[in-house]
């Protein structure tokens, strides 16, 4: 089933040449079902390629989803134009008296910098405040994921002595969680950050539980006790060229970023990255919607439960 989503974004034609299932909201009105509606919380710069990996991943169900973007006001983005944000994106104040199934809220290149001088850190406390009353399901990505850890446990990050960058091998740990339904033992998940959450801090929490971490890269999916918080550290919705463009950016500005691991055949980067993550990327979101979402949001969305941490 579609993804419902206005014909004129980006994504739409991006998504419509690799025969993935998106709808118009014309087409959408001739559905008789209940579509679940969800929200992305944007905090990307580079905001069309974040909504076309992660469009990409929801379609891979037989659910209907109606798609909101929505973005800060309080922080002008710059690589984004003003007309795309003005045609497809609202802002928080606009839908904080709507109900969502799920939500997201992406990661942000400001993690070295403490959350309180983010120039939108209240305005985010604001929203994670409110998802625990509007939304049924919440996936918190890279920053997103810190910032949700941050703002709802306490758990602060730290800094690292290099980048974490690469592709890197993630463990199980609860095998029988609906996320990890048809999943191996091991599974691989690209990795880009600064900052870091002891592992430690997360395990000993009596609210939390360490779904799937690494010796590598540290901890990767963490849930809360009633399964609706999910915190994602890494990028498993990446694109197979996104690390490559990154790692090209980093050089072009100077910066002493090395190759990422485990990614380039050979670590050439000359030769096409390898793609070794997406089959349980697209897995992941599609149990999180089916068994997360779906069925366990309530068919009237009004009396979504209020989540108690």
């Amino acid at each position: 089933m579609p993804i419902n989503i206005p014909q004129s974004l980006p994504a739409y034609k991006t998504l419509s040449a690799e025969n993935v299932f998106v709808m118009c909201p014309e087409r959408a009105l001739h559905q008789d079902i209940r579509p679940l509606e969800a929200a992305i919380v944007n905090l990307m710069p580079t905001k069309i390629e974040t909504e076309t990996q992660l469009l990409r991943l929801l379609s891979n169900t037989p659910l209907q989803v109606n798609m909101t973007f929505v973005r800060t006001a309080t922080h002008k983005s710059k690589n984004t134009s003003k007309e795309h944000l003005t045609m497809f994106y609202t802002t928080f104040d606009d839908i904080k008296d709507k109900y969502f199934d799920a939500l997201f809220i992406t990661g942000a290149p400001v993690e070295l910098l403490p959350f309180e001088e983010v120039t939108y850190w209240e305005e985010l406390c604001r929203i994670m405040e409110w998802s625990k009353t509007n939304a049924h399901s919440t996936i918190h990505i890279c920053w997103g994921a810190q910032a949700g850890l941050y703002y709802h446990y306490g758990l602060d990050k730290y800094p690292l002595e290099k980048k974490l960058f690469g592709v890197y091998p993630q463990k199980v740990h609860v095998k029988n969680h609906p996320l990890f339904k048809g999943f191996d033992d091991v599974f691989n998940a690209p990795m880009s950050r600064y900052t870091d959450i002891a592992i430690e801090s997360i395990q000993s929490h009596p609210n939390l539980t360490l779904l799937a971490s690494s010796e590598l890269s540290g901890a990767h999916i963490i849930a809360d006790k009633t399964g609706r918080q999910i915190f994602v550290t890494g990028h498993i919705e990446y694109d197979r060229d996104t690390l490559k463009n990154e790692y090209l950016r980093d050089k072009e500005k100077g910066m002493d970023t090395a190759l990422p691991y485990n990614y380039f055949p050979a670590d050439n980067p000359e030769l096409e990255p390898i793609n070794s993550w997406c089959g349980h990327g697209s897995l992941m979101y599609s149990n999180w919607l089916n068994f997360c979402v779906y069925q366990e949001t309530p068919f009237e969305i009004e009396k979504i439960q209020p989540l108690i941490i």
